[in-house]
């Protein structure tokens, strides 16, 4: 028991918060569609009943993508978390089309809203629910990308670091971003239509939030397509090694070197030049004690290092950032 309670505990906390509040939100919703009749109010139920599944998807992911590696699978499970945002990639998508299937119906046949002081409820919870969930999905782009902010400092913060964050971290952050906007857009398309006579707004108002699940299904997809492929460490972690590297006194160059985003672990692969003159043990000596340096480095798991004397050539240069 205590084990498996290890494990739950290495989940991705954003995923979590997000998964137990939009499961609430699902019923609330989903009860106010229901007697309302409005398009928005059911564009956001389906929204969060994606959201829902998908933080389920991406929580349990993000524990088995945490198991350390085994002589079957050496470089680890990171990886897997990259599998499960593609499974919850294909519900947003299919709930996006439903969504947006039913703001044309009603466009076409608008109906008229009920439950109006029930309906702001649920949206009113909503936003505030998405809202915090929105906050630590912030706090732990930061936390995971060593970075600080406070209060509405956070804010930049996240946004400029959310491509380095874990990928169910990214996923929290981008649905519960949409949620929020979303619970605004239906509840101002809402009250437009209740109190005036544009009454296929509230369509409208489905079909655009239907258009945002699957912008964020096609970014999301594609962030996790390319980690399924492989990918590059961003820069600041290859800055991070080389510098650790180069903090060795006797490192005089870096002659190649391999950063492989796993999930949001890296595996360090670089051929280090030393100072002319040292015997084989010395090198050895200094080539395990830069590997401790590296392992030391958090999410770091994985270092293969060779040595070679310095060849008096400048083999290093920091490449340019690029995007993930």
């Amino acid at each position: 028991m205590s084990t498996a309670w290890e494990h739950l505990k290495k989940g991705n906390t954003s995923s979590f918060y997000a998964a137990i509040g939009n499961l609430f939100l699902v019923i609330l919703k989903g009860s106010a569609a229901l007697v309302s009749g409005s398009g928005a109010m059911f564009a956001e139920a389906m929204h969060t009943g994606a959201d829902t599944v998908n933080q389920i998807f991406v929580f349990i992911g993000s524990i088995l993508a945490e198991r350390k590696p085994t002589l079957r699978f050496p470089t680890g499970f990171g990886r897997l978390i990259n599998v499960f945002c593609m499974g919850a990639v294909i519900v947003v998508t299919i709930m996006a089309y439903e969504t947006v299937l039913e703001g044309i119906h009603l466009i076409q046949y608008p109906t008229v809203i009920g439950k109006i002081g029930f309906t702001i409820f649920s949206l009113g919870t909503s936003m505030t629910i998405d809202g915090y969930v929105l906050v630590k999905a912030m706090r732990e782009i930061a936390r995971e990308t060593h970075t600080t902010g406070k209060g509405l400092g956070l804010i930049p913060v996240a946004f400029k670091n959310v491509k380095r964050a874990s990928p169910p971290t990214r996923l929290v952050f981008s649905e519960d971003l949409v949620a929020t906007f979303g619970a605004i857009l239906a509840l101002g398309a809402i009250l437009i239509t209740h109190f005036t006579q544009l009454k296929a707004l509230d369509g409208f108002a489905a079909i655009i939030i239907g258009l945002l699940m699957g912008g964020v299904a096609f970014r999301v997809g594609y962030d996790n397509m390319v980690g399924l492929i492989g990918v590059s460490a961003p820069k600041e972690v290859e800055d991070k090694v080389s510098q650790i590297i180069f903090s060795d006194p006797d490192v005089t160059d870096i002659n190649k070197m391999r950063i492989l985003q796993e999930g949001r672990f890296y595996h360090v692969e670089s051929y280090i030049e030393l100072r002319p003159g040292l015997t084989l043990a010395m090198a050895d000596h200094i080539k395990y004690r830069i590997r401790d340096q590296l392992l030391a480095y958090e999410d770091v798991t994985d270092v293969t290092l060779g040595i070679f004397e310095d060849n008096g050539v400048k083999d290093w240069r920091p490449r340019e950032p690029t995007p993930l």
